[in-house]
């Protein structure tokens, strides 16, 4: 029998907090940049972007022991359904910047976006082995 720290996805604050960055640039460039095409592809991009990783996640990852305790997902993936989750969120940051921004931003969103990337690989590694 494992331990819930061994079911654990791996814990640092920097991929975390570079990951939510660029998560917020997501969250708010795609939907700012589609709310001039559309309204409802605006819409869309905030329930794909925000809802839809709310609700899906891979047991013990973010904090969660996975069986039912704090951190539970609400529906259950496997690991490398979030991890196409977050590289949508990266790559809508990415696109959306250089859509939306001046050059500069768009090349600090890219930065970030890619400092995230690799600093998550740890995360990844564990997720692509959850199934």
């Amino acid at each position: 029998m494992t331990t819930p720290a061994a079911k654990a996805a791996p814990r640092d604050g920097l991929p975390s907090v570079l990951r939510f960055a660029t998560e917020l640039v997501a969250w708010v460039a795609t939907p700012w940049w589609l709310a001039g095409i559309s309204w409802w592809a605006a819409a869309g991009s905030l329930v794909v972007l925000v809802a839809v990783p709310g609700v899906l996640a891979t047991p013990g990852d973010k904090g969660g022991d996975g069986a039912g305790g704090r951190g539970a997902p609400p529906v259950a993936v496997p690991g490398w359904v979030t991890i196409v989750m977050v590289l949508l969120e990266l790559g809508a940051a990415v696109v959306s910047s250089w859509a939306l921004w001046p050059v500069w931003a768009a090349v600090c969103v890219c930065v970030l976006a890619t400092a995230a990337l690799v600093a998550e690989q740890p995360r990844w590694r564990w997720l692509a082995r959850q199934r």
